[in-house]
């Protein structure tokens, strides 16, 4: 009886190495796999605005046939953004209160102003601006649903003059303008709840903010330079090169900037050697050793910047079907040690005890609302929405023909 008691004792709490309080003594961290996916999907927002931006503001005309495509896929993924969050909450009902009562205090709070600032004040407003003028246009030829979904999205603005177009452009560009600091703003505060924590010494550091938006700006490129891949692969479509190859080197750049500010933290944690620092030795060598060595610093960060660096020095001497499964697969990677990167912050600052002197253990579940079969299904979401977005707006069948303004793809006539 009494080894029953103990195995089921065993099943239920957490293994234990070290000393742990007493009231760390609970099944699972508090924040599991959906609050990685959190920060995981607004980094991919943040990054993929930031993309669109080089185009409406910077002027970089090699990167005109993705613009459209960044924008739509930072709209599909805000519009996900919230909902590890949601699923996480024990009353997801509850979830308009933080608007009707703010608390000004909360950072959690805070966010969802944040949010609907970035979504409602800015990213639709600029799509709006860019697509009105081809909405007003669609609307006039296609018929049956479709249509009518063009017409609805007119909002009944169909003038169409110069002055009107003029008006449309600049506005648009004032609310790209205003789109850089708000996605920085969207993601970094992301790294400003974490970084704020000063109990926790692998969360409560000032570059947390800083690092959370670099890796939201490689995450965001990778995201464009993967979408584009496929997008043009199942439309049987010719990569531009010289789209990709730019999209390459702004991914390669913002890659070395990532990784030197994080190198530099570890570099400053390890000669700072603070109150436990030998705990963070432990997790790195044990407890986050695939996720952390393999998937962030190996995976993530060193083959990417190997294949990158190698097509910025030999750009010209290297085929072109080579050329596209590089930048491909190091995107690919970039995606995946992000999402580690996610995990080891959100993950690793809590397995290790309050006391400084013991670690828990987490197993990831395959069912339930923390398990990753349901992280799958909101990674997938905002695929499929983007999917659908692709189809009403950048489809190639479109009757309006010619290119559409800011790099939308070439459409064909009925």
């Amino acid at each position: 009886m009494t080894g029953e008691i103990t195995n089921l004792v065993a099943g239920v709490m957490p293994r234990f190495e070290g000393y742990v309080y007493p009231n760390e003594a609970i099944p699972h961290p508090l924040w599991g796999f959906l609050i990685v996916l959190y920060p995981y999907i607004t980094g991919l927002v943040a990054g993929a605005f930031i993309m669109a931006s080089l185009v409406r503001v910077f002027k970089v005309k090699a990167l005109e046939p993705v613009y459209r495509l960044a924008m739509l896929t930072a709209l599909s993924f805000l519009l996900c953004a919230t909902l590890p969050l949601l699923f996480h909450l024990g009353h997801p009902e509850r979830c308009y209160e933080i608007m009707m009562t703010p608390h000004f205090t909360s950072p959690m709070a805070m966010f969802g102003f944040v949010y609907a600032w970035y979504l409602m004040a800015v990213l639709l407003l600029e799509l709006w601006f860019d697509y009105r003028h081809d909405l007003v246009r669609w609307a006039k030829v296609t018929p049956g649903f479709r249509g009518l979904i063009y017409r609805a999205f007119t909002v009944g603005v169909t003038d169409e003059s110069p002055k009107a177009l003029a008006l449309d452009e600049k506005l648009g560009w004032i609310l790209s303008i205003v789109g850089i600091p708000s996605a920085f703003l969207l993601h970094g505060y992301v790294g400003f709840i974490f970084g704020s924590i000063k109990a926790n010494p692998w969360w409560g550091n000032v570059l947390m903010p800083i690092i959370f938006i670099l890796s939201a700006v490689v995450s965001g490129i990778a995201l464009c330079v993967f979408v584009y891949g496929v997008l043009n692969w199942t439309r049987r479509h010719p990569v531009d090169m010289r789209c990709l190859d730019t999209m390459a080197m702004f991914l390669f750049y913002a890659l070395v900037v990532d990784a030197t500010v994080e190198g530099l933290d570890w570099l400053h944690r390890g000669f700072a050697a603070e109150e436990g620092f030998s705990m963070m030795q432990i997790m790195i060598r044990e407890k986050l050793f695939y996720t952390l060595n393999l998937g962030q610093v190996a995976i993530g960060t060193l083959l990417p910047l190997l294949l990158l660096g190698l097509l910025q020095l030999l750009r010209r001497r290297v085929p072109e079907p080579v050329r596209r499964r590089m930048i491909f697969g190091s995107a690919a990677m970039i995606l995946i040690g992000v999402l580690a990167m996610r995990w080891n912050v959100v993950i690793g600052g809590q397995l290790f005890s309050k006391s400084l002197r013991g670690v828990m253990g987490y197993k990831l579940e395959f069912a339930g609302v923390e398990g990753w079969f349901m992280g799958l299904i909101l990674l997938s979401l905002p695929f499929i929405i983007l999917t659908v977005l692709v189809k009403l707006f950048l489809s190639e069948r479109l009757p309006s023909g010619g290119h559409t303004p800011h790099g939308g793809v070439k459409e064909s006539a009925h």
